[in-house]
């Protein structure tokens, strides 16, 4: 069975995650996203549980999608949920450049390999951390958010 595993702090899961998640699928047998229970550089993050619950309620359709808690390195999960790949997407080159790094260890130390899909380019803009900017000033952002099909 081909497993992959999506990590990240999704806090909002937005349009761009959604669109990761739907090009990665057809890759794999079974995708595992992973909901980082906690995060030092993001301490007002929405309750895990919550942020689990919305991206749960997204897929409640599709078998092949689970969506967990994680701690620690992402190779570490990745081993636990016996994936053998982490699919991260790539907006800039600053993105690729930082996952290139991340991917080496990840391989090199894990044996868990990468897989990089670039952001479409009409979502580029679209990052979680724009999304509670805005809405802290009162934006809709309902826009940038994933709709369950």
């Amino acid at each position: 069975m081909r497993t992959g595993i999506f990590v990240g702090s999704f806090d909002p899961f937005t349009i761009g995650h959604d669109s990761i998640v739907r090009r990665a699928l057809p890759l794999f047998d079974r995708l595992v996203i992973g909901v980082v229970g906690d995060n030092v550089h993001k301490p007002n993050m929405r309750p895990a549980e919550e942020r689990m619950q919305a991206i749960r309620d997204l897929y409640a359709d599709d078998k092949r999608i689970e969506v967990k808690p994680y701690h620690g390195l992402a190779m570490d999960f990745a081993k636990a949920e016996n994936a053998q790949f982490i699919v991260k997407g790539v907006r800039t080159v600053s993105d690729f450049e930082y996952e290139q790094w991340q991917a080496d260890f990840n391989r090199k130390l894990g044996g868990i390999e990468t897989i990089l899909l670039y952001t479409e380019p009409e979502l580029a803009s679209v990052s979680s951390s724009a999304l509670r900017e805005l809405s802290h000033f009162g934006v809709d952002v309902s826009p940038f958010l994933p709709k369950r099909k």
